[in-house]
């Protein structure tokens, strides 16, 4: 399975939004990662509905939107709603896991869970089949430009394992620290996409790493 770079538009440049985006698209990009941010659940604020319903029109990207907020519950509609394609929520943000993934599936578009560097994968023991994306975090989450926690590797295996041994067809994605350096260990790890902010935005030549991990396979034969 060829593993999906996601540029995360965090590290974009806010100010021409627009024009990230269609850079990102013309790099081979096929998604788009935006990172919600409320102030609360973690410290920053960043985008909303707004941002992402004025860049819809401009981009026919798979808009995976990553909500680090609290009571993700209350901003579902607004977001299907603003057009994206998927909305992964934090395991840690809300009492009703179950009620809020179902919430998102009766919407019409797919649903995700993220897990926080300290968060084990058995809190999604009985959500599995609602699953179409897990996130694991691989920096605690909050600012982008963190370096990638190397402990993470193993739940990501972990991850990857039971989605297979379950058989199902959930995307394992892997934000934080993403880079030309550990990208390929990630992939190996048995992550399908991965987010990278700085390394894509940044970085020198960072709009070709788009196209060298989407030259990855999964596990073996990488």
């Amino acid at each position: 399975m060829a593993v999906k770079l996601a540029p995360s538009l965090l590290s974009a440049d806010f100010s021409r939004l627009r024009d990230e985006v269609k850079r990102i698209e013309d790099s081979g990009a096929e998604w788009v990662h935006l990172d919600i941010m409320d102030g609360h659940f973690v410290p920053s604020i960043t985008i909303g509905p707004p941002v992402v319903k004025a860049l819809r029109p401009h981009t026919g990207l798979f808009m995976d939107a990553h909500l680090m907020v609290s009571e993700p519950e209350r901003h579902i509609a607004s977001f299907v709603e603003a057009g994206v394609n998927l909305l992964t929520v934090q395991a840690e943000a809300t009492v009703h896991l179950d009620r809020v993934l179902r919430k998102i599936k009766e919407q019409g578009i797919k649903a995700g869970v993220a897990l926080n560097p300290a968060t084990a994968p058995a809190v999604l023991e009985y959500v599995w089949p609602l699953l179409d994306l897990v996130l694991v975090m691989s920096v605690n989450p909050g600012a982008g430009g963190q370096e990638f926690i190397p402990a993470v590797l193993p739940k990501i295996k972990a991850v990857a394992r039971e989605i297979e041994a379950r058989e199902l067809t959930a995307e394992v994605e892997v934000d934080g620290g993403g880079n030309r350096t550990n990208a390929r260990q990630i992939a190996e790890a048995g992550a399908t996409v991965l987010v990278a902010g700085s390394a894509v935005f940044k970085a020198k030549n960072g709009m070709s790493l788009i196209k060298e991990v989407n030259t990855y396979g999964r596990k073996t034969g990488l």
